[in-house]
């Protein structure tokens, strides 16, 4: 990762770039709930022409479809701190409080569980009657849900989101690649290519007696059968050299047990050490969709730079829109 040295002491704010880019994976649900507003009021305005003008029982249908979309529906997905993905019905009323009020899950929940006792109604009723008051009410303070105002929401609550989470490891950084290179699929195309849906699991999966760091499972849309996407993170602090042969055989020998259990899984591998063999790497890449190599000590990588990124986005390209790379 780059550094930023001011008299000889780097003071680069890493955690906000990787934020950052989390935070911006978030517009394509930003400009989703935009659509369903518009098809709701027949405005053409933007998101926040709409929410600053729209009546209580139109900001209420707007809710309710966001939750309640169509089951053909390809749906945007929204991350918490740590690049996982958040279900469809907490993913909004998340989004929608995060734009109104701080700390929906530790202030705004018990407060709807009060609710639900008191009135005896179900959690979508109050969660929908607590975002339509609390936008009515506050919106003229808020005075604007433009995304630039919004994106910056998003970084803080994001931020929020992580340090409440237990652990950082480098497979975050990874998992939030993903998230982002799967958005800017959704972000061009409106859809996940030949699949359904997507989800992103929240952490490390057993495979047979494997360990997988970074997984999704994609849900193919003419056989309705899941397709899994394995990502394992290899990270090894020493040099790498001639240790490097005995960690690829690993890496060889989990792949193949892996394609045993799952013959049509995707697999990529991300190796953070220094010095890996290239000879390597190649012996791993004839068994595997793609090697991302990052020639660093793992204790420094913090996320993917723009070019691994690009590179990664163009990967998951080929994987979502043709299944026989």
């Amino acid at each position: 990762m780059q550094e930023l040295i001011v008299h000889k002491v780097n003071i680069a704010h890493l955690r906000l770039v990787e934020l950052t880019k989390l935070a911006n994976q978030a517009k394509p649900f930003y400009d989703w709930i935009e659509r369903k507003s518009k098809q709701v009021t027949r405005s053409t305005g933007s998101l926040n022409d709409i929410l600053m003008t729209c009546s209580a029982e139109e900001l209420t249908r707007i809710i309710q479809d966001c939750y309640n979309p169509k089951p053909s529906e390809e749906k945007p997905l929204l991350f918490d701190g740590l690049g996982r993905t958040y279900d469809h019905a907490k993913a909004c009323f998340y989004f929608f409080a995060w734009m109104i009020r701080d700390a929906p899950q530790q202030r705004l929940a018990p407060l709807i569980s009060q609710m639900r006792k008191a009135d005896n109604i179900d959690a979508l009723t109050a969660q929908v009657d607590t975002l339509v008051k609390l936008i009515m009410e506050y919106r003229s303070i808020v005075k604007s849900f433009e995304w630039t105002a919004v994106k910056e929401i998003l970084i803080d609550r994001l931020e929020g989101s992580r340090r409440s989470l237990r652990g950082h490891f480098a497979e975050t950084g990874i998992r939030v690649g993903l998230a982002t290179a799967l958005q800017s699929y959704y972000s061009a195309y409106m859809n996940y290519g030949k699949y359904k849906s997507v989800h992103i699991a929240e952490r490390q999966i057993k495979v047979g007696r494997h360990t997988v760091d970074v997984s999704a499972t994609m849900i193919d849309k003419t056989t309705g059968k899941p397709v899994p996407l394995f990502i394992p993170v290899k990270t090894r602090e020493t040099q790498g050299g001639g240790h490097s042969h005995l960690f690829s055989r690993d890496i060889i020998t989990a792949v193949n047990d892996i394609k045993e259990i799952h013959p049509n899984a995707h697999i990529a591998v991300v190796i953070i050490a220094e010095n890996w063999s290239p000879e390597e790497i190649s012996v791993i890449l004839d068994k595997i969709d793609f090697v991302f190599h990052f020639n660093m000590n793992p204790n420094v990588f913090v996320t993917l730079d723009e070019e691994s990124q690009r590179n990664f986005n163009r990967y998951i390209e080929k994987v979502l829109s043709n299944d026989d790379q």
